[in-house]
């Protein structure tokens, strides 16, 4: 019976639905996580009579056709890429992006990757990391003598020296954007790669058109809104039952025929 098959696929959407959502849940305290969202298409239509068929002579035509979808597919899971809430650190290596904009991760493979995520620190040789050890690029050196470390909304760092009365410029932050930068790739630890569907990364700096601000001492939560995620988990889990029992309907219907066919 059709039935079943459709509202298998019903189930197969909804327990994919249920997983992103559990993710997106599970990641609701991650600096600069973009939440995910599933998004769902209609399968192909087996059509019994089509619309504006002719019925007669007369060429009188059905107003509307006959016809059965056959479920449901999975069309893509993209991530919603909207500002996150910016919090107070107070540590003067933390930094966020307010607008547009990813920061630059020079990968131990020579690859760039791009996050959101502004939680930096110094290594053992002063550069500017992440937390995984990862240098953020242009490649910044802080003197291990250095004091009054400050980032301003261009990502200038600047530090005091022992014995200078002016600050010293170390280095400018960079940022990198992208035309689709829902087509980008998450290969975990809040890293993206750009693909074909992201496009180029368009490189600039903070402040200049296009791109965000960097503020200092401060990280930017992700865009997970619990309620909402709850909300959308309780409807996926209804979904999921509905589909069952239509199994069940269908299945108590294909017994009674095998009955009355014996």
């Amino acid at each position: 019976m059709r039935a079943l098959y459709t509202a298998a696929t019903g189930m197969m959407a909804q327990e994919l639905n249920v997983q992103v959502i559990s993710n997106n849940i599970a990641n609701v305290r991650t600096t600069g996580y973009k939440r995910q969202r599933v998004h769902f298409q209609d399968l192909l239509y087996e059509h019994f009579r089509r619309a504006g068929t002719q019925t007669s002579d007369q060429n009188t035509q059905v107003p509307a056709g006959t016809f059965v979808g056959s479920g449901v597919k999975t069309s893509s899971t993209g991530r919603v890429m909207s500002q996150g809430n910016l919090t107070p650190t107070e540590k003067q290596y933390d930094v966020a992006i307010r607008g547009e904009g990813f920061f630059r991760i020079q990968m131990p493979d020579g690859r760039t990757a791009y996050s959101r995520d502004g939680s930096f620190d110094l290594d053992s040789q002063g550069r500017l990391v992440t937390r995984d050890g990862y240098v953020v690029q242009p490649g910044i050196t802080v003197p291990n003598n250095a004091t009054g470390v400050s980032i301003n909304a261009q990502g200038t760092v600047e530090v005091t020296l022992p014995g200078q009365t002016a600050p010293q410029q170390l280095g400018q932050i960079q940022l990198s954007r992208f035309i689709n930068k829902v087509g980008l790739e998450s290969i975990g630890d809040n890293l993206f790669v750009e693909t074909a569907g992201s496009g180029p990364a368009i490189d600039g700096l903070g402040g200049e058109e296009g791109f965000g601000t960097l503020q200092q001492n401060y990280l930017e939560e992700g865009n997970v809104q619990a309620v909402t995620e709850l909300s959308s988990l309780i409807a996926a889990q209804r979904a999921y039952e509905m589909n069952s029992k239509v199994i069940s309907a269908a299945d108590q219907m294909m017994q009674s025929t095998s009955q009355i066919m014996r």
